[in-house]
């Protein structure tokens, strides 16, 4: 199929390619280069009711379409998004800066994933009923909500696109979808894939635009009854300031600063290359990356050493390039933001053990977004550095001596997203699992998914879950019949 990308994005809506209304558009900027590639529509309030519109036109049809046929098509969205794979990659690493070989690993496949995972779900999704002895038969029905709004973030943007489009379309919603402005290339090739694969027109439309803009209008569209987000706290703030009052369904998948907690006793080879890949995966741009690494004193200084040694050997280079261990950052605003946490954590004290400077590299990239990955020792639990989200290539190194200290550093945090635990004592695990403040916890691993699991964070990380039935029954209302015998 022709995944070609145009210079000019444009919106789909109602099953046609169009562009913004009021004829406005946004530059599209590849972040290894600084320069721009793309014109992204920056769509208002008259692009989210038309969407609405071909929406609520189609949503009695595809509502009672049969599970079997809303499996079929989802599914054939997975396997187009497989077979596309080479390009939707490139196109990811071209918007969002991140090596080439980790988008054609990790962000297509997972997108592919939810759809086929999903698709499947809804063929097994069941409800309940309640029998009252002699006195009659409860029942539940779950029905889908009718119109709602899926606005997702630009670090993982297929990834997460897809995670909340396929469970809303598989519950037999009809969705109103906003990728970030940032990312937005992905999201538009899948509008081709879908109409490709046979989705009815108006089921998904994908309308791009800003947050302030684009977003509030579906957050406050009245025919949009529930609103799924991935992104910062102070925008899932705004979200439910807007959306609670008149309640919107609301699921909220906000920000993280996750604790790394290392034990003694822990598989040393195996905890040092994770932890790298959990401190700067996708240049540390990953709500679920443990920017705080919590180590046992008795190993402190051995693990300070290994891991600083192994930092300086993690390439910063070309997205393109098979080499490049890091990409760049995703913005130049983000570049900015990042650079300035860095200058922070020397105002507050932080001795920099390696990092936190810009790169600087030749040819295509030159004016790239690009920061070394830097650690971070000497600050405590209460600085900036230690409780506000860098979102970016940065980590601080913290010692403990006993397990009470490390749990109270770990929630020393208002955030609450995920955390992860090294040690070789199960009863130690466990001990610490249950105590740590976070929706998330990973024993001697990270970042082991599997799709039935709840997902989301507690405290300023967010509110409800996705996945598995939780996000079905999120896309879901119940109601209860109850037939006296």
């Amino acid at each position: 199929m022709n995944l070609n990308i145009p210079y000019h994005l444009e919106n789909y809506i109602g099953g046609l390619f169009i562009g913004p209304l009021s004829g406005q558009f946004i530059d599209g900027i590849n972040p290894a280069t600084g320069e721009v590639f793309c014109q992204v529509p920056d769509s208002k309030e008259k692009d989210i009711e038309l969407a609405v519109n071909a929406a609520k036109k189609v949503y009695p049809q595809w509502s009672v379409t049969p599970a079997e046929e809303r499996f079929k098509i989802l599914n054939r969205i997975a396997t187009l998004i497989d077979e596309n794979l080479d390009e939707l990659a490139l196109a990811e690493t071209t918007d969002n800066g991140k090596p080439l070989w980790l988008s054609k690993r990790v962000d297509i496949p997972r997108a592919s994933a939810n759809f086929r995972f999903f698709a499947t779900g809804i063929m097994h999704f069941a409800a309940e009923s309640h029998t009252m002895e002699d006195k009659a038969i409860n029942y539940t029905i779950r029905q889908p909500i009718g119109v709602v709004g899926c606005i997702s973030p630009w670090n993982l943007p297929l990834y997460l696109f897809t995670w909340k489009i396929a469970p809303a379309l598989a519950a037999g919603n009809c969705v109103i979808a906003k990728p970030s402005e940032v990312t937005p290339v992905t999201a538009f090739l899948l509008g081709k894939i879908c109409k490709e694969a046979g989705l009815p027109e108006g089921v998904l439309n994908i309308v791009h635009g800003k947050g302030d803009t684009t977003g509030e209008a579906i957050i406050k569209h009245p025919s949009i009854k529930a609103i799924s987000f991935t992104g910062s706290t102070k925008a899932g703030a705004r979200i439910a300031s807007i959306a609670a009052p008149v309640f919107k369904k609301l699921s909220l998948e906000l920000g993280g600063k996750n604790p790394n907690i290392i034990f003694a006793d822990c598989n040393w080879d195996k905890m040092m290359k994770t932890t790298i890949q959990s401190s700067f995966s996708n240049q540390g741009q990953i709500c679920l990356c443990g920017s705080r690494i919590l180590i046992e004193e008795s190993v402190y200084e051995q693990f300070k050493s290994e891991f600083v040694e192994k930092v300086k050997k993690l390439t910063v280079g070309d997205p393109l390039n098979e080499s490049s261990k890091q990409g760049a950052l995703v913005s130049k605003q983000h570049f900015d933001k990042v650079k300035a946490a860095i200058e922070t954590a020397k105002e507050e004290g932080g001795n920099i053990l390696c990092g936190g400077n810009v790169v600087k590299l030749n040819d295509r990239c030159a004016n790239g977004f690009f920061i070394e990955p830097t650690v971070i020792e000497g600050l405590g639990c209460e600085c900036k550095t230690n409780t506000e989200e860098i979102f970016g290539p940065v980590v601080t190194l913290q010692k403990f001596k006993t397990e009470e200290e490390a749990l109270a550093l770990a929630n020393a945090c208002a955030y609450g997203l995920s955390a992860t635990i090294w040690t070789q004592d199960i009863s130690k695990a466990n001990r610490v699992a249950s105590k740590v403040e976070a929706g998330i916890i990973w024993v001697n691993c990270w970042l082991l998914r599997d799709l039935r699991t709840p997902f989301g964070g507690i405290k300023n990380s967010g509110v409800g879950r996705e996945g598995g039935w939780e996000a079905l029954r999120f896309f879901t209302e119940a109601k209860n019949v109850c037939v006296e015998i």
